[in-house]
């Protein structure tokens, strides 16, 4: 008998099994989101540490851990992208009329360093996702429940954010700028390899960056760090900054290479403003809903 419904109690067992550890999961992330963590003031936070060190190491090597696991997503997004480079270089080379061709290298080691600085570009790109999670993940603890859904939902949004501006730089804005540049003032010019690529590629990675700013400042909102108000008074001062990142950012310092970096950053700015205005809005009615349910529980 026990022969016979030994197959029937090793199949139950195989799917029993897959269930029990699906359900501790779910169970896992659950309390994930619903757990709440004690709100303490900084002061007394600071003071915990220092009385206690070792939970501050505890922090650190937890940080290596995120860390170690961002940096070897990165090294494999940046072998697969060295992997296909020749199209990616291809590709990059498209607002050159007459693509890859058309460029000359001057350097024995131009080329070398070219193609490190499209893997490297196109690989972070790539592991954006996914070191967004990390960082999600190492500070989702200390957060409230309703924090850390906002976090896990803001990594798309930041990806999406990342790969429009890149797009947008390179779709809009270097189609119309590379032929301006590369005959102003009726001045042919013959693009090198290392300088077109440090240049598509740091205007690419910036203006990429640049765009996440409006999640930035609608989360600072959120918290309650700024509000639009402050945003729109100081909208001088901001276009003074965005001037002086647009010069560190731009490899050279002509005023139209300025300008095809400062136009975007300036419309996001006060786009930003917008969203800020958003946030304020939707917090004043949370409070509002609280302080209601407060009233309704005291009657």
């Amino acid at each position: 008998m026990h022969i016979l419904t030994a197959p029937l109690k090793f199949i139950m067992r195989m799917l029993h099994n897959p269930f029990i550890w699906i359900s501790e999961r779910f169970e896992q992330f659950r309390d994930f989101f619903t757990q709440d963590v004690e709100d303490s003031p900084l002061a007394d936070s600071f003071q915990k540490t220092v009385e206690n060190p070792q939970e501050f190491l505890v922090h650190l090597d937890t940080l290596r851990k995120h860390l170690l696991r961002s940096l070897l997503v990165l090294a494999i997004a940046v072998a697969l992208a060295f992997t296909f480079n020749p199209q990616i270089l291809a590709f990059l080379a498209r607002p050159l009329e007459g693509g890859m061709e058309s460029m000359v290298a001057i350097e024995v080691t131009e080329p070398i360093s070219t193609v490190m600085r499209v893997s490297l570009l196109t690989g972070f790109a790539i592991a954006f996702p996914y070191i967004a999670l990390e960082l999600w993940l190492f500070i989702a603890p200390g957060l409230k429940p309703r924090s850390r859904l906002f976090g896990l939902f803001a990594i798309p949004a930041a990806t999406f954010l990342f790969i429009g501006g890149m797009a947008f730089a390179y779709f809009i804005m270097l189609p119309t700028a590379i032929p301006f540049l590369l005959n102003f003032m009726g001045i042919s010019t013959v693009p090198r390899p290392s300088s077109y690529i440090k240049f598509v590629a740091g205007i690419m990675f910036w203006i990429g960056i640049a765009f996440e700013f409006p999640l930035v400042i609608y989360i600072l909102a959120k918290l309650g760090i700024v509000r639009a108000k402050t945003l729109a008074q100081q909208w001088r001062l901001a276009i003074v900054i965005i001037a002086v990142i647009a010069a560190l950012v731009t490899p050279t310092v002509d005023p139209v290479n300025m300008s095809i970096v400062m136009v975007p950053l300036i419309i996001l700015y006060f786009f930003s403003i917008g969203l800020a205005a958003i946030a304020q809005k939707r917090n004043i009615q949370v409070s509002d809903n609280q302080v209601q349910s407060s009233i309704q529980g005291g009657k």
